[in-house]
Parts: structure tokens; sequence; C-alpha cells
């Protein structure tokens, strides 16, 4: 006895990007990034400052003074150093807060659709995916069914 047996193709990326709520996650990690990168430009210069004026005056001061100075300066690069360890730990972790609950509105609605049409299985062909070849013949794009799940145009 031959059963029908449906499959289905979506390109999640795609449909992700789609969102309202992509873009205003990628605006508020965009607004994140430059805060921390232009912090770290500051702390950049006032250490590329003082250390100018360390090479300037290095000839004239006491070596207390120099090893005094070279210590801040050394001390400088170490927090610079932290602050991009730091920053760059934020940075993920508020990528993993504001996009997760876009992946998983997407996933809810693609295994909604899948249930609700009868679908065995529904394959993503997003770039990147471990999918290498589907028929297009034999397996129906249900980007079309998702959108309208999740009432985007």
């Amino acid at each position: 006895m031959a059963q029908n047996f449906k499959f289905g193709h979506i390109n999640s990326d795609e449909l992700i990007q789609a969102l309202p709520e992509y873009d205003s996650a990628n605006i508020k990690l965009e607004k994140l990034q430059k805060e921390l990168i232009n912090y770290l430009e500051i702390m950049s210069a006032e250490l590329d400052s003082k250390y100018d004026a360390y090479i300037k005056d290095s000839k004239n001061l006491s070596n207390i003074v120099k090893q005094t100075r070279e210590q801040e300066l050394s001390d400088m690069n170490r927090r610079i150093q932290e602050f991009q360890s730091s920053a760059q730990a934020q940075l993920q972790d508020r990528q993993t807060e504001l996009f997760q609950p876009v992946y998983m509105k997407v996933e809810k609605a693609i295994k909604a659709v899948g249930k609700e049409n009868g679908y065995i299985y529904i394959f993503n062909s997003s770039q990147g995916s471990s999918l290498l070849f589907f028929d297009e013949g034999k397996s129906t794009d249900v980007t079309a069914l998702v959108k309208a799940k999740l009432k985007i145009k």
C-alpha cells in the first residue's frame, strides 16, 4: 500500500529577516556595538596620548617616575584588553537575548504549518544548512504558509 508523504522546504533565514522583530533586534544590537566601539576608541586614544607623552618626556624622567608611568601604561593596556573581552561577551549575550525569541517564533510557526498541513518533514534550505539537495517537484515551498501564520508579507 503506497502512502503519499508530504515534504516541504523553507529558507528560514529569509523568513527570519522578513520579521519586523528582526529589524528591531538588529537596530538594538548595532546601537550597543557602536557604544562599545566608541568607548574602546576613547580608551585607545587616551592610551596613545599617554604613551606619546611618556616617549616625549622619558629622557628627562627619573627611574621611579619612568617605572610608575610604564606601569600606568601597562595597566591601561590591560584594562583595554579586558574591556574588549567583556564587550565581546556582552555583545554575544545581547545577540542571543534579542534574537532567540525571533528564532523561536519562526520555529513554532513552521511546526504549526507542518502539523496543520500534514507534512512529514519541512527542510531548511537556508545557506549553510545541512540540506544538500531536494527535488523541488516533490517538495513544497511552505514559505507562504508560514508567512501567513506569522502575519507577514
